[in-house]
């Protein structure tokens, strides 16, 4: 018969939050949540099988945080930027889970096009988002959210590791000015090359 369990996965995974929010994902050892949990670090292993499964716990409790960030921002006004805020608003609130998140090194590097998709698991409602708000096709809603997101996961970087602070105001701007330069040269761009497909079927 199994070991009775002495904490239950709930609070195993709230003190491993606790532990990564305060001193950062490396800091998550079965020592120190033992420690965390004022216990040795056996009764862990009744209710996972290692360390990994723990950390990766944790992930998806981060994740689900943050999505309530994402949605938040999904109902402002324009939604797009409305992320952005909200992106940047996590990375100030929760510093180490943002590092968690956005800062870790990737097994494998993705592709440029394929960052997005795998590290946002709202890509296609901020996607539609765009596309809605500016009238804009897939295709250029595709290529502003990622110029938006480098700009945007710079700031959030910055702020995440306490090198620069920025007032709302200044981010809201910054925001704007950039997505609109952003703006202007896909519609000069798409005016340009709708220009040339009509003269070359005249």
């Amino acid at each position: 018969m199994p070991p009775k369990a002495k904490f239950s996965k709930a609070e195993i995974v709230e003190a491993a939050a606790i532990i990564v929010r305060r001193d950062g994902p490396e800091a998550l050892t079965a020592r120190a949540l033992g420690i965390e949990l004022g216990s040795s670090a056996r009764p862990i292993f009744t209710v996972f099988e290692n360390m990994d499964q723990v950390r990766q716990a944790v992930t998806d409790s981060a994740k689900a945080l943050y999505k309530q960030y994402v949605e938040r921002g999904l109902v402002q006004t324009p939604p797009f930027k409305g992320v952005g805020m909200q992106y940047i608003l996590f990375s100030l609130n929760e510093p180490k889970l943002f590092q968690l998140l956005f800062m870790t090194e990737q097994a494998q590097i993705p592709d440029f096009s394929g960052v997005l998709p795998l590290i946002e698991e709202s890509y296609e409602e901020i996607l539609l988002s765009i596309q809605d708000t500016y009238g804009i096709l897939r295709p250029s809603a595709r290529t502003l959210y990622r110029h938006l997101w480098i700009y945007t996961h710079g700031i959030a970087t910055l702020c995440a590791t306490k090198m620069c602070r920025f007032t709302d105001e200044e981010i809201s701007g910054m925001l704007t000015e950039v997505c609109g330069s952003l703006l202007k040269n896909i519609r000069e761009e798409s005016t340009i090359y709708t220009r040339e497909r009509k003269h070359l079927s005249d």
